[in-house]
Protein backbone atom coordinates (compact mmCIF):
# COMPACT_ATOMS: atom_id res chain seq x y z
CA UNK A 1 0.00 0.00 0.00
CA UNK A 2 1.28 3.43 -0.93
CA UNK A 3 2.01 5.87 1.90
CA UNK A 4 -0.55 8.55 1.03
CA UNK A 5 1.27 11.16 3.14
CA UNK A 6 4.36 10.83 0.93
CA UNK A 7 2.42 11.89 -2.18
CA UNK A 8 1.68 15.35 -3.54
CA UNK A 9 -1.77 16.31 -4.80
CA UNK A 10 -3.42 18.82 -7.11
CA UNK A 11 -6.69 20.71 -6.83
CA UNK A 12 -7.76 18.73 -9.95
CA UNK A 13 -7.57 15.51 -7.87
CA UNK A 14 -4.38 13.99 -9.24
CA UNK A 15 -1.72 12.47 -7.03
CA UNK A 16 2.00 12.57 -7.74
CA UNK A 17 4.74 10.28 -6.45
CA UNK A 18 8.15 11.82 -7.12
CA UNK A 19 11.24 9.61 -7.50
CA UNK A 20 14.11 11.78 -8.66
CA UNK A 21 13.01 13.39 -11.93
CA UNK A 22 10.25 10.81 -12.55
CA UNK A 23 6.73 11.61 -11.39
CA UNK A 24 4.14 8.83 -11.29
CA UNK A 25 0.65 10.30 -11.69
CA UNK A 26 -2.82 8.98 -10.97
CA UNK A 27 -6.20 10.22 -9.84
CA UNK A 28 -7.16 10.13 -6.19
CA UNK A 29 -9.65 7.82 -4.52
CA UNK A 30 -11.89 10.89 -4.04
CA UNK A 31 -11.91 11.54 -7.81
CA UNK A 32 -12.39 7.87 -8.65
CA UNK A 33 -15.35 7.72 -6.27
CA UNK A 34 -16.93 10.88 -7.74
CA UNK A 35 -16.46 9.61 -11.29
CA UNK A 36 -18.08 6.25 -10.58
CA UNK A 37 -17.12 3.13 -12.51
CA UNK A 38 -14.26 4.05 -14.85
CA UNK A 39 -14.76 2.44 -18.26
CA UNK A 40 -12.16 4.15 -20.47
CA UNK A 41 -8.81 5.90 -20.08
CA UNK A 42 -7.34 8.02 -22.89
CA UNK A 43 -3.70 8.59 -21.96
CA UNK A 44 -1.02 10.50 -23.87
CA UNK A 45 1.49 8.45 -25.85
CA UNK A 46 4.99 7.85 -24.52
CA UNK A 47 7.28 10.62 -25.73
CA UNK A 48 4.56 13.28 -25.58
CA UNK A 49 5.42 16.60 -23.97
CA UNK A 50 3.00 17.69 -21.23
CA UNK A 51 2.58 21.13 -19.69
CA UNK A 52 1.63 21.61 -16.05
CA UNK A 53 -2.04 22.54 -15.74
CA UNK A 54 -2.91 21.52 -19.30
CA UNK A 55 -5.22 18.64 -20.28
CA UNK A 56 -3.26 15.54 -21.27
CA UNK A 57 -5.93 12.84 -21.28
CA UNK A 58 -9.44 11.78 -20.34
CA UNK A 59 -11.00 9.41 -17.86
CA UNK A 60 -14.48 8.25 -18.85
CA UNK A 61 -16.91 6.66 -16.42
CA UNK A 62 -20.49 5.50 -16.44
CA UNK A 63 -21.39 8.93 -14.99
CA UNK A 64 -19.22 11.39 -16.90
CA UNK A 65 -16.01 12.20 -18.72
CA UNK A 66 -13.25 13.84 -16.67
CA UNK A 67 -10.17 15.55 -18.00
CA UNK A 68 -6.73 14.48 -16.83
CA UNK A 69 -4.45 17.44 -16.19
CA UNK A 70 -0.66 17.22 -16.23
CA UNK A 71 0.46 18.18 -12.73
CA UNK A 72 4.01 18.93 -13.88
CA UNK A 73 5.79 19.91 -17.09
CA UNK A 74 7.88 17.27 -18.79
CA UNK A 75 7.77 14.27 -21.11
CA UNK A 76 5.63 11.16 -20.76
CA UNK A 77 8.00 8.21 -20.28
CA UNK A 78 5.43 5.50 -19.48
CA UNK A 79 1.69 4.88 -19.49
CA UNK A 80 -0.06 2.18 -17.52
CA UNK A 81 -1.22 -0.21 -20.22
CA UNK A 82 -2.97 -2.29 -17.54
CA UNK A 83 -5.35 0.66 -16.96
CA UNK A 84 -5.91 1.07 -20.70
CA UNK A 85 -6.85 -2.64 -20.85
CA UNK A 86 -8.80 -2.62 -17.54
CA UNK A 87 -9.89 0.92 -16.57
CA UNK A 88 -11.61 -0.41 -13.42
CA UNK A 89 -8.14 -0.49 -11.80
CA UNK A 90 -8.57 3.27 -11.31
CA UNK A 91 -11.48 2.49 -8.97
CA UNK A 92 -10.15 -0.64 -7.29
CA UNK A 93 -6.55 0.52 -6.74
CA UNK A 94 -6.19 4.27 -7.47
CA UNK A 95 -2.90 4.68 -5.58
CA UNK A 96 -1.20 1.45 -6.64
CA UNK A 97 -2.20 -0.60 -9.71
CA UNK A 98 -4.36 2.25 -11.07
CA UNK A 99 -1.55 4.76 -11.72
CA UNK A 100 -1.91 6.44 -15.10
CA UNK A 101 1.38 7.80 -16.41
CA UNK A 102 4.98 8.63 -15.59
CA UNK A 103 6.50 11.97 -16.49
CA UNK A 104 10.18 12.91 -16.62
CA UNK A 105 9.85 16.37 -15.11
CA UNK A 106 11.67 19.38 -16.49
CA UNK A 107 11.73 21.40 -13.28
CA UNK A 108 11.24 20.95 -9.54
CA UNK A 109 7.71 20.33 -8.28
CA UNK A 110 5.44 23.35 -8.25
CA UNK A 111 4.60 25.12 -5.02
CA UNK A 112 0.95 24.70 -6.09
CA UNK A 113 1.06 21.01 -5.18
CA UNK A 114 -0.68 20.05 -1.96
CA UNK A 115 0.35 17.72 0.85
CA UNK A 116 -2.13 15.08 2.10
CA UNK A 117 -3.58 17.26 4.87
CA UNK A 118 -4.20 20.19 2.52
CA UNK A 119 -5.79 17.87 -0.06
CA UNK A 120 -8.11 16.35 2.54
CA UNK A 121 -9.06 19.88 3.56
CA UNK A 122 -9.83 20.72 -0.06
CA UNK A 123 -12.14 17.73 -0.44
CA UNK A 124 -13.77 18.14 2.96
CA UNK A 125 -12.67 14.61 3.91
CA UNK A 126 -12.06 13.66 7.53
CA UNK A 127 -8.51 14.33 8.62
Amino acid sequence: MTDLTSLKYTAEHEWIALDGDIATVGITDFAADKLGDVVFADLPPVGSPVLAGEVCGEIESTKSVGELYAPLTGEVVAVNEAVVDDPSLVNSSPFDDGWLLKIRVDAPASADLLDRQAYLGLTGAAQ
